[in-house]
């Protein structure tokens, strides 16, 4: 696999950013890996950080690198600062950023599939939560999702904020000072909204030791009741990278690769 930090202008931001990525190579001499690399254009994952990481944490804290090379594929890590991958009302417009403007800057500097059956999203935490949003969304661009001890009832978090002072503050940023339960923003609310028949498949996993695992129930309850299948995997373990390193694994063997 090759690793490569790439730093480069958005247009939709307005400023310079940085994404890691991962890229497979056809290997035969390489002590402890041999490297896969598929015909045509690369499938993709787009591995989302969480709150307090950025576009390196998932290489510096995992073997995403060692994992994706056995199956021959990309994977995409970008940087959304606390963003929540939205549109910050406060702050700038990551979830335009990380929908319409990545795949597409990703694709003209690598050699990515455009396809959406080879293309794949995933996240821990705020990174769950990006990638559910995403897939709820804008189902046709993406053929799986997985969330990672995800946020998944965002309304929640930032009500608590509004109405107690409790929790992450950076929602008032995100979110601004009107409740967003009811809006395109509360993965709840969308999971009534959609069409199970077009959306991709749905991966969620949460440690029963985390602090997030009532959100994670919720969604999967709700998620019951309107009829979208989601694979649900609830395993002992805290809101830690032990566990994300081995879920992961869990995920990339998941996925539907052609």
């Amino acid at each position: 696999m090759a690793l490569v930090t790439c730093d480069f202008f958005s247009d939709v931001l307005g400023l310079s950013t940085t994404m890691t990525v991962v890229l497979p190579q056809r290997t035969h001499s390489q002590i402890g890996m041999e490297g896969t690399e598929r015909a045509g254009a690369t499938p993709t994952l787009y591995l989302l950080h969480g709150l307090s990481d950025d576009a390196t944490t998932w290489a510096r804290r995992t073997s995403i690198e060692r994992y994706a090379t056995e199956l021959g594929i990309a994977v995409v890590m970008p940087q959304v600062a606390k963003s929540f991958y939205s549109d910050e009302v406060y702050g700038d417009p990551y979830w335009t950023f990380l929908t319409e403007e990545l795949p597409g800057l990703a694709r003209s500097f690598f050699h990515l599939s455009d396809r959406r059956e080879d293309t794949f999203v995933a996240g821990l935490s705020m990174g769950g939560y990006g990638a559910f949003q995403w897939a709820l969304r804008k189902p046709e661009q993406i053929a799986a999702a997985a969330s990672l001890s995800g946020a998944l009832d965002v309304a929640s978090l930032h009500e608590a904020v509004l109405e107690r002072g409790e929790g992450f503050e950076v929602l008032r940023k995100v979110y601004g000072d009107t409740s967003v339960r009811g809006t395109d923003s509360d993965l709840l609310h969308l999971l009534s909204t959609v069409d199970p028949a077009t959306l991709p498949a749905l991966y969620q996993m949460c440690g029963t030791e985390d602090f997030l695992l009532q959100s994670n129930l919720d969604f999967r309850d709700t998620a019951a009741r309107h009829g979208v299948p989601v694979t649900v995997d609830l395993r002992p373990g805290d809101h830690s990278w032990g566990l994300w390193d081995t879920t992961v694994q869990d995920v990339l063997a998941w996925l539907p690769l052609r």
